[in-house]
């Protein structure tokens, strides 16, 4: 296995350890579905992924940084940067990709229709952040071979931007308490639980919002910022009305939700 996957593979167990920990210590929510069956099926789908990703891409998004870089491909051989700048500038436009991607998601009924599997999730919580559709997962992988190919990011940007992404998801997505003068702070930069949590709701007008993973600048600037849900956090519905069976906790029916 490569290094680099080897790297990412631990920081998904250590990010997921220390957020489930935290969960156990200071929940944010009381959780409704029996824990067992959602983590289970939740981390059933990580593994099909992961071989999923294996089979149908020969390469991961390192190499196709790599291979863009061996050829001198990308926006950034046209501009004049040091490397560490190239390193910090790529992570944040491969990040506000993924805002648009996310966004995309939301817009298009086809890719809504994928994407709501990872919004069918009763409760909210670090695994939810990692429950995403095989299809959706494919889709992600080849926009962003897209955009590192045209951006040019360096590999390190690209593996940088990788750990973020896995970690922050499970982050913003924890059933975890953090003070609320706290969290006004870091949702100034990042996307937070409190934050997040609010595109988890059931009323359509919460789930098409707050759509940023990691840097929350996004949503402020494009209008798609909402800084709290209308019943609490406490109190509020999560998922979506028509999946709300607990059969939909099991992961065949979890994956068939795209068709249903």
């Amino acid at each position: 296995m490569e290094a680099d996957v080897l790297l990412r593979v631990a920081c998904f167990l250590g990010t997921l350890f220390f957020v489930a920990t935290w969960e156990l210590i200071y929940p944010r929510r009381q959780l409704i579905a029996a824990k067992g069956t959602r983590w289970f099926s939740n981390l059933s789908i990580v593994l099909i992924n992961s071989l999923l990703l294996r089979i149908v891409f020969p390469i991961t998004t390192l190499g196709v940084a790599a291979f863009a870089s061996q050829r001198g491909w990308g926006l950034l051989r046209l501009i004049d940067l040091s490397y560490p700048a190239q390193v910090v500038l790529s992570v944040v436009v491969l990040d506000f990709a993924i805002y648009l991607q996310h966004v995309m998601f939301h817009t298009l009924p086809s890719l809504w229709r994928v994407h709501r599997m990872h919004h069918s999730d009763v409760d909210i919580d670090a695994s939810t952040g990692v429950r995403f559709h095989p299809i959706e997962i494919v889709i992600s992988m080849g926009l962003k071979f897209a955009v590192i190919i045209l951006c040019g990011a360096p590999a390190l940007a690209v593996l940088i931007f990788e750990v973020l992404l896995n970690a922050t998801s499970m982050f913003n997505h924890a059933n975890i308490f953090i003070p609320l003068k706290i969290d006004k702070l870091l949702r100034l930069v990042l996307v937070t639980p409190d934050m997040h949590r609010v595109h988890h709701s059931i009323y359509p007008n919460e789930t098409h919002s707050n759509f940023g993973f990691n840097l929350a600048w996004w949503d402020r600037l494009f209008g798609t910022y909402r800084a709290q849900p209308r019943n609490g956090h406490t109190a509020m519905k999560i998922g979506i009305e028509l999946f709300r069976e607990s059969k939909y906790l099991r992961l065949g029916w979890l994956l068939l939700i795209p068709f249903l």
